[in-house]
C-alpha cells in the first residue's frame, strides 16, 4: 500500500479503533492499572493505548521507526541526552539554544562529570573542531531560539557519522511541517510538543523520534526518570495534531508577509526570519526546509519604548510560549532565556530590545495594523 501524504498522516496515523461504538475518534483510556496477566501495560512506561497511538503519530510525519511521548520538551531534551551521556563523555552543541537546554548543560553537566562545548559559527568545520576523544553527541536547534539561525544538517550529519557520534536536533521552531532532519541523516529528533504539535496553547509535551536502534536506550532511562505523558494530555495532542498541516501552513504564510512588512518599517531596525532573501542563512533554508515557519524575531528602533509597544498591542498577546494559533509575543531576555547571564545573552546577541514574535492564523491585515500602531504608540523623544 502506498504510504500516505503527511495531511492524511496528521489526521489519521496512530488513531485507535473504537471497536466498541465505532466512534470517528479515538477513545481515551484513562486507566493506570492494567492486568499484569497479558501485558506490563503502565503508564510510566509510555507504552498505554493513548500514549502508543500517539508515538506512532509523531514517528510517522518525522519519517521515524520510534516515537516516544513526554510530559514537557525538557523532559524529552534531558532524558535523551542522559541516555548517550555518561560520566567522563563529551557533548558539543551550537551555542544559540533555547535557554532551558542551555541552562541544563551549564547548570547540571558538570555534578554528573559530563563535559561539553559550545560552538558559535554553525558551519559543520566548527563543530567537528570541537570534538573530541570522549565525544558521543552533536546538538543543534535550527531554526534557532530566538535568532532563527540555521544549520546544515546534512552537514552535521556527516561530521557525526564519520566520527561515529550520535547526531540531535531541537526541531520544535520548524515543525514536521517544514522539516523533517531524519531525512538528512540526523538521528534524533526532539520537539516541545506544547508548541506547532500542540498548537492551542493548552498542551504541556515534548517528543523524541528516531529509529528503534536509537530509542533503546532512551526508553530504559525514561522509564526510571519518569517524564511520562498523562494519558488525557495524549488523547489532547493526538486531536490536535490533526489540524497541524493546515495551522502551520497558514502560519507560514501569515509569517512571510508580515516579515517583510516589519523589515520595510522605520521602527523596526533588524529582522531575523530565514524567509527573508536578507537572511544569511536563506538559501540553505530553502533547501532544507519546506516552509520558513510561523516564527521571528525583531529589534525595535532605540526610541520606541518596549513596555509601551506590548501594552499598545490588541491582538498580539504578549505571552510566555508560542507556536499556538494566536498571534503572540515574548522577550527572550525576561523569559525564554533569563535564566542565562547578560553575559550570556550578549554572546548569543539576545538584546533587551529583542521580541520573539509568533505569527498565528489571524486575519494577515488585522495583524499589520496591530503591529503598526502599536510601534507608532510607543514612540518616545530622547
Amino acid at each position: 500500500m502506498k504510504k500516505s501524504q503527511f495531511e492524511t498522516q496528521c489526521v489519521h496515523e496512530g488513531q485507535l479503533k473504537d471497536e466498541l461504538y465505532g466512534g470517528a475518534i479515538s477513545p481515551l483510556y484513562m486507566s493506570t492499572a492494567y492486568s499484569y496477566e497479558e501485558t506490563d501495560r503502565y503508564p510510566r512506561y509510555f507504552n498505554t493505548p493513548n500514549q502508543t497511538g500517539l508515538a506512532k503519530k509523531i514517528a510517522a510525519l518525522e519519517g521515524a521507526e520510534e516515537g516516544l511521548i513526554f510530559g514537557s520538551g525538557m523532559a524529552a531534551i534531558s532524558t535523551a541526552l542522559l541516555a548517550y551521556l555518561h560520566k567522563g563523555d563529551h557533548v558539543v552543541l551550537q551555542n544559540d539554544l533555547y535557554g532551558g537546554t542551555t541552562n541544563l548543560v551549564v547548570e547540571h553537566f558538570n555534578k554528573y562529570g559530563i563535559e561539553y562545548s559550545f560552538v558559535d559559527a554553525l558551519d559543520a568545520a566548527s563543530f567537528e573542531a570541537k570534538i573530541q576523544p570522549n565525544t558521543k553527541v552533536i546538538y543543534v536547534e535550527t531554526p534557532s531560539n530566538p535568532l532563527m539561525k540555521i544549520v546544515d544538517l546534512s552537514a552535521i550529519a556527516s561530521v557525526a557519522k564519520t566520527h561515529k557520534l550520535v547526531s540531535m536536533i531541537d526541531n520544535t521552531f520548524a515543525s514536521p511541517v517544514n522539516q523533517n532532519p531524519i531525512a538528512f541523516g540526523i538521528d534524533i529528533v526532539l520537539h516541545s510538543a506544547t508548541k506547532y504539535l500542540g498548537g492551542h496553547s493548552d498542551i504541556l509535551a515534548g517528543a523524541v523520534a528516531c529509529s528503534t536502534n536509537h530509542m533503546k536506550p532512551i526508553f530504559s532511562i525514561a522509564k526510571s526518570l519518569g517524564g511520562n505523558l498523562s494519558d488525557i494530555s495524549a488523547w489532547l495532542l493526538e486531536r490536535s495534531i490533526k489540524t497541524l498541516a493546515i495551522r502551520v501552513k497558514q502560519q507560514n504564510e501569515n509569517a512571510l508577509a508580515l516579515a517583510h512588512f516589519l523589515d520595510e518599517h522605520p521602527l523596526i531596525s533588524k529582522v531575523y526570519y530565514p524567509g527573508l532573501p536578507t537572511h544569511p542563512d536563506h538559501a540553505l533554508a530553502k533547501q532544507q526546509m519546506h516552509g520558513f515557519t510561523g516564527m521571528m524575531s525583531f529589534e525595535m528602533v532605540s526610541n520606541v519604548k518596549r513596555s509601551t509597544f506590548e501594552k499598545g498591542l490588541k491582538i498580539i498577546q504578549p505571552v510566555v510560549s508560542l507556536a499556538g494559533v494566536e498571534s503572540t509575543i515574548t522577550i527572550p531576555s525576561i523569559t525564554s532565556h533569563k535564566l542565562l547571564s547578560v553575559a550570556g545573552r550578549a554572546q548569543q546577541g539576545i538584546t533587551d530590545n529583542l521580541v520573539r514574535f509568533s505569527v498565528g492564523i489571524e486575519t494577515l491585515a488585522d495583524l499589520k495594523l496591530d503591529l503598526d500602531n502599536a510601534l507608532n504608540n510607543a514612540v518616545h523623544e530622547g
